[in-house]
């Protein structure tokens, strides 16, 4: 089966996204992981504020990250995400942290993202959102 496509988010690490070791803060990989989210939904040609105006809100029902090394102050740190599953009222993304430079992985994560109205009542993904989602981003990496 071919690798689906990826949307790459390069960051360094600031100094306040680590512990007193110089070692990142393991919840600043959420971040990382909504950042590589944003970015992927604004390569299909939208924003996440743009979904939220037109009524489409969504919320983290469930987060899974394993930590495999740690990432330090001053790395350049890659984000690649994907968007594995399109479901009627809920996405899944998965994520790879890693190196920059090398490749070396540090993280990989999951998110379960449910559909919601303006009252945070689960909803269908309206047709034309999930037409932009099933698309592959601009800028994808197969």
């Amino acid at each position: 089966m071919p690798s689906l496509p990826h949307v790459d988010v390069e960051l360094r690490v600031r100094y306040g996204e680590t512990d007193q070791m110089g070692i990142v803060y393991h919840a600043e990989y959420l971040v990382w992981c909504d950042m590589g989210r944003t970015e992927y939904i604004r390569r299909l040609g939208t924003s996440y504020a743009s979904l939220e105006q037109a009524g489409t809100l969504l919320a983290v029902a469930e987060a899974n990250l394993r930590y495999h090394a740690p990432a330090r102050y001053d790395d350049m740190i890659r984000v690649e995400t994907t968007l594995s599953d399109v479901r009627s009222r809920a996405l899944t993304f998965e994520y790879l942290i890693c190196l920059a430079g090398t490749g070396r992985r540090l993280v990989t994560a999951r998110t379960l993202m449910v559909v919601l109205d303006s009252h945070s009542r689960p909803v269908p993904l309206p047709r034309e959102v999930r037409a932009m989602l099933e698309r592959i981003p601009d800028g994808a990496v197969a």
